[in-house]
């Protein structure tokens, strides 16, 4: 664990506060995450089971060498032991994301991701990371290491906003990538239709994920505070609209709110947990919708 180190994203002090949390509520327990349960994974119980290739993201230090010096390749030994259980998050790098003051939604939201990855890998279990704005922008596989934590930051770190969102389109593309069933968590601020959003969420669905949404937002896009003769700007596409924040204020409103309500709508109706994110509470605040 890095509590020697200083992230961005992953402060001392963060780490101090997030001793007292635990990512394995025992609701989650059905969404494959926290739960414990006898099966043939890798591990280090006494009975030995069989081999598996290596992938990126396993330890390194359960790669059996007297099999690599016959065979040149890389092969883990496998137990029959509690199986290591996965988290795939999904970060919204889109240009949208690049919206807010004091902080940007993507720096909202990269400080959620860098605790959740923080507390699933102090739990021994595995996570990947997948960055994208209108595609995959980079795919970080499942694992549990040390390492395999300063990666994820440093991919963080390293993270900007992009281009347009096309969520849907990053799920589909990533199905493949996800070998194993697990809890799957999307963080972003939805820019994309939602109906193409759950028709690339049902193959996860179907596959036994238990997928949570979390909608970040800053309060100026929901309340629209601003006054007098503005100019907007699509951070994705640089189109941009003068108006009297006072004359569309309601409507404004008004939309926001279906757009929200369809969300939490389609999210009821498919059995996903949808929580809005507001920039202006602390990013702490939402893993109570994990518990």
């Amino acid at each position: 664990m890095p509590e020697n180190h200083t992230y961005r994203y992953l402060k001392p002090d963060d780490i101090r506060r997030l001793a007292s949390y635990e990512f394995a509520p025992k609701a989650l327990a059905e969404g494959y995450l926290a739960g414990r349960h006898m099966s043939r994974q890798r591990g280090s119980s006494i009975e030995f089971h069989d081999y598996r290739a290596y992938t990126p993201g396993d330890d390194p230090a359960l790669i059996d060498w007297r099999v690599f010096g016959r065979t040149d390749r890389y092969y883990l030994r496998t137990y029959e032991q509690e199986t290591n259980l996965e988290c795939h998050l999904f970060l919204d790098s889109s240009g949208s994301m690049g919206f807010g003051e004091p902080a940007t939604k993507l720096e909202y939201a990269s400080f959620f991701c860098a605790a959740l990855c923080y507390l699933v890998i102090r739990n021994t279990d595995r996570v990947s990371l997948t960055l994208f704005d209108d595609g995959v922008r980079s795919f970080h596989p499942p694992g549990s290491t040390h390492r395999h934590l300063q990666q994820l930051m440093h991919a963080l770190e390293n993270n900007r906003p992009g281009k347009e969102t096309r969520l849907s389109e990053a799920l589909h593309r990533s199905l493949p990538l996800i070998r194993r069933r697990g809890t799957l968590i999307v963080v972003s601020d939805f820019l994309d239709d939602p109906a193409a959003i759950f028709e690339s969420l049902s193959p996860y669905l179907h596959r036994g994920f238990k997928v949570h949404l979390f909608h970040v937002l800053d309060p100026g896009e929901l309340e629209l505070n601003r006054h007098g003769m503005q100019t907007f700007v699509d951070l994705e596409t640089g189109q941009r609209i003068v108006a009297h924040s006072d004359v569309i204020r309601r409507g404004y409103r008004d939309a926001m709110q279906a757009s929200v309500s369809r969300l939490q709508s389609l999210a009821a109706r498919r059995s996903v947990d949808y929580a809005l994110a507001r920039t202006d509470l602390h990013y702490f605040t939402l893993f109570d919708h994990l518990t």
